[in-house]
């Protein structure tokens, strides 16, 4: 795999200073049941990552300590850590939202066919993904069979009450561009996936996000080996809106990895672009405990482009107001 960290790292992207945390992100592991061409994470079956008992203490000490309102769950698979329903269960006891990043073939794995059930009884935000509402398409870009899958994932949380009118149980969808290019206007594209989905398959959701392309891990090694990195920077930096800087998701959130080390946003993390707090140049969840981020230079690179182009993109879609 190509590295894409040298080609990022000299930037004219303004600096950023973080806010108050409200969201920790926390990656339980790069295993994951599936192996994706735009995963910036470079996620898949045969990875061994995974987050141990003591980091996971660790993470739920930092939410009290902390006060952080929310966790963010993310892999890989992050249903595949042994210790994601623990997890989870000690999170909601604290009154912490949590939202799982589910791929939704997940739920059809073996050993997993309790997953959506507990999901709903914990009241568990689910963030599906699905790059498409064409079977074609995703499976193109994930695989054979597994846009059936999916599909049967979300009637299984439909079912459940996920997506329902006034079940409590939130089933956000996410939408990735399929190669080098912005996403679409993100409400008129989940205006299409509500009549699509509804019409085809009788599934109902609450928000669709849709997220900007990084150039980093399989998809920016991608872009090298094609000989289009330079040009998808361009793409960024020609689309860049300075209006979107207030609300981009590193201002407000930390980025764990499966260690328990600290970065802005979970790019950096791929990227080895580490948070410092107090003397420390890397950091931990046990530094946390201890030092405040607020007020904390962010780091960035060429890559934070991505998430000011047009629209934005963040983890909870498009952050500009006119979507």
């Amino acid at each position: 795999m190509h590295a894409t960290l040298p080609l990022l790292v000299s930037t004219d992207f303004p600096p950023l200073r973080r806010a108050q945390v409200t969201t920790l992100q926390v990656n339980l592991g790069y295993q994951c049941n599936q192996s994706c061409l735009h995963c910036h994470v470079a996620a898949g079956p045969h990875r061994t990552e995974m987050m141990g008992l003591e980091t996971i203490e660790q993470v739920l000490q930092a939410l009290v300590v902390r006060n952080i309102d929310t966790l963010d769950l993310t892999g890989g698979a992050p249903e595949l850590n042994e210790h994601f329903r623990y997890l989870v269960t000690r999170a909601r006891h604290l009154g912490v939202r949590v939202i799982d990043r589910c791929n939704l073939t997940i739920l059809s794995e073996p050993g997993q066919e309790t997953l959506a059930v507990f999901l709903a009884t914990a009241g568990v935000e689910v963030v599906a993904s699905l790059p498409c509402y064409s079977v074609t398409n995703v499976d193109r870009q994930r695989g054979d069979g597994v846009f059936d899958r999916s599909i049967a994932g979300l009637q299984a949380l439909n079912a459940l009450g996920y997506g329902q009118e006034g079940s409590g149980l939130v089933l956000n969808l996410v939408y990735n561009p399929q190669g080098a290019v912005l996403p679409p206007p993100q409400g008129q594209l989940e205006a299409d996936y509500k009549r699509e989905l509804m019409q085809h398959f009788n599934i109902r959701f609450n928000r669709l996000y849709a997220l900007t392309n990084m150039p980093i891990q399989r998809f920016g090694s991608t872009l090298v080996s094609k000989g289009t990195f330079g040009d998808y920077i361009q793409l960024l930096k020609t689309a860049y809106q300075p209006h979107n800087l207030p609300t981009v998701m590193c201002r407000s959130m930390l980025s764990v990895d499966w260690q328990g080390s600290l970065y802005d946003c979970d790019f950096n993390q791929m990227l080895g672009l580490a948070t410092p707090l107090g003397q420390k140049t890397r950091s931990h969840l046990k530094d946390l405990l201890v030092h405040d981020p607020a007020g904390g230079a962010i780091r960035v690179a060429n890559h934070c482009y991505g998430c000011t182009a047009g629209q934005g993109s963040s983890c909870g879609g498009a952050i500009s107001s006119a979507t």
